[in-house]
């Protein structure tokens, strides 16, 4: 039977309302791709994007509608979210809410029809355990109760046998927070799990663990990770995140097999710890002033040395805080991303991808950058990559494995970077440690054996006059550790950066292209009015800052 002319007249009026709605939308996407451009920020009408419903999941779909946004790709902490109206003000407090979660957020602008669209996935979202997704959420009135409970580490210690073990993670990681700690130690033995904080650079016992409770620990570490839990003789690595109100901690989590059962180490990265301004490094006004005035430069390399733990990358990252402005571009390429930073390009070196410091540095020349950071500099390609990236106008900031400022150079050399690129390249070269401030709260005076005095009266004799610094003598005074409630009976609370820095001079090129030893450059330098690292920390030391022992530990 054919179709009637009513069904003809239907088919019709459907396919015209397709075509008009077509038309309504390739306006509507026209119309918003138009306001992208002259706001400066991407368009998408979100059906090339994979939606990651982890992602979607960070906004409950009433407050994502409410705000007219949808959070379409998570990476960390880095968002991407598409927005219908960045002017709408209920939009801005959406995003400012995910600002304050910790989240480094970047919007680009959709239409209302892409919006729909996504927010439908909401559907398939299936509802989970908190802990599943990769996140402890802990309310604020919950943290602050665990927060009240550790006020050292006896009172952790004593958290830890009393709580149940559905609790224990969390009161560890309350701990670690409120003690400052960088990094939790689970270190299985014979008959007992040893746990550990790392306070100050140093690990400090907290408790023994029973081998049963730990492995309840361990499980719910490796589905927090998204960990295999059946994998048991294989090295694995994770993260997930501590989510408060206002804050958002990354934790990564490394897994290795041992002789007595898996150990982890829980690497907290809290962005309230790191210092992201200059002044707050510990560097004295004549290296500071000199710092300054080398990161102002349009180009050259400045590269800072020191073993694993020193404080490098946080030197790079108040760099980078310092010169972040709206009329510059700054890139970086890192192996991980420890912090995220609003307003630049971050990358993350990734093997499995060829994304290399090497490829990955070849790409971000070609984006036209002002400043480009780079983790470290590990081998030949990398090097000569960053070094020509400097003589052709850009300021290039990096880390590289050496003992002092001076062994920069040699180490360049080494990895096979001829000198008459180095020389012109290198703006400076900076060497540093971290010492152990005192706590004020119970540091004690007295006087060191004569011995000692002679050796900081030789070291600092150069520099007395240019610093003004006291004689030394049998009546000179330093501070020594106490310990009280304040410090956990340490003795030391907090740490402070120990530098020595160059400029590269005309005399310094001269010397870099004869392949100088580590000690003929330092030797220059000092002539120049370098300060060495050991002088800069018998200063500190003279200030009341730090004491012999951390010195002797550190530097001497």
């Amino acid at each position: 039977m054919s179709p009637s002319i009513t069904d003809k007249q239907k088919l019709l009026e459907s396919e015209l309302e397709k075509k008009l709605e077509s038309i309504i939308s390739e306006e509507q996407e026209s119309a918003a791709a138009q306001e992208a451009r002259r706001k400066g920020i991407p368009f998408s009408n979100l059906q090339a994007v994979p939606i990651d419903p982890e992602a979607l999941a960070i906004l409950e779909e009433p407050k994502a509608r409410e705000a007219s946004v949808a959070v379409v790709y998570k990476n960390g902490l880095a968002l991407i979210v598409a927005v219908l109206d960045l002017e709408n003000p209920a939009t801005k407090a959406a995003l400012e809410t995910l600002q304050q979660k910790g989240f480094v957020v970047k919007t680009l602008l959709t239409t209302a029809e892409a919006l729909e669209r996504t927010w439908q996935r909401y559907q398939t979202i299936k509802t989970t355990e908190l802990f599943e997704v990769g996140a402890i959420e802990i309310n604020e009135v919950e943290f602050d109760r665990l927060y009240g409970l550790v006020n050292s580490l006896g009172d952790l210690k004593n958290q830890v046998t009393e709580l149940p073990a559905t609790q224990l993670l969390e009161i560890l990681t309350a701990g670690a927070l409120k003690m400052e700690a960088s990094d939790i130690h689970f270190e299985p033995e014979t008959d007992k799990v040893r746990l550990r904080y790392r306070l100050d650079g140093l690990l400090q016992d907290v408790t023994d663990l029973d081998p049963e409770l730990y492995q309840r620990v361990l499980n719910r570490i490796k589905v927090l990770a998204k960990l295999k839990l059946n994998v048991h003789h294989t090295p694995q690595d994770g993260r997930f995140t501590i989510r408060q109100e206002n804050l958002a901690i990354e934790v990564r989590v490394s897994i290795l097999p041992s002789e007595y059962g898996e150990t982890i180490v829980m690497r907290l990265l809290d962005p309230r710890t790191i210092r992201t301004k200059l002044e707050e490094l510990g560097m004295r006004s004549d290296i500071l002033k000199l710092v300054t005035d080398q990161i102002q430069k349009p180009n050259g390399a400045l590269l800072t040395t020191g073993p694993t733990g020193s404080g490098k990358t946080t030197t790079l990252y108040a760099f980078v805080n310092s010169l972040n402005k709206p009329d510059t571009k700054i890139i970086t390429i890192e192996d991980p991303i420890e912090y995220h930073i609003e307003g630049i390009s971050q990358s993350q070196v990734d093997t499995s991808k060829d994304y290399t410091f090497a490829n990955g540095l070849r790409s971000i020349v070609r984006q036209d950058p002002d400043i480009i950071l780079i983790g470290e500099i590990r081998d030949f390609e990398t090097a000569e990559i960053a070094l020509n990236a400097a003589l052709t106008g850009h300021l290039v900031l990096s880390t590289i494995h050496t003992n002092d400022a001076a062994g920069t150079i040699p180490r360049l050399i080494d990895l096979g970077v001829r000198p008459v690129t180095i020389a012109p390249a290198i703006s400076m070269a900076m060497g540093q440690r971290l010492v152990r401030r005192l706590c004020e709260y119970c540091k004690t005076k007295g006087s060191l054996p004569p011995e000692e005095l002679g050796k900081i009266k030789q070291e600092l004799e150069p520099i007395r006059t240019r610093f003004n610094l006291s004689e030394i003598n049998e009546k000179t005074e330093v501070n020594f550790p106490g310990g009280c409630g304040e410090c956990n009976q340490l003795g030391y609370k907090g740490r402070i950066g120990i530098y020595e820095v160059f400029a590269v001079s005309k005399e310094m090129e001269k010397l870099i292209h004869t392949s100088p030893a580590t000690s003929d450059i330092r030797d220059l330098a000092v002539k120049e009015g370098m300060v060495t690292m050991l002088q800069d920390a018998y200063m500190k030391l003279l200030e009341g800052i730090t004491s012999i022992e951390e010195i002797h530990r550190i530097v001497a």
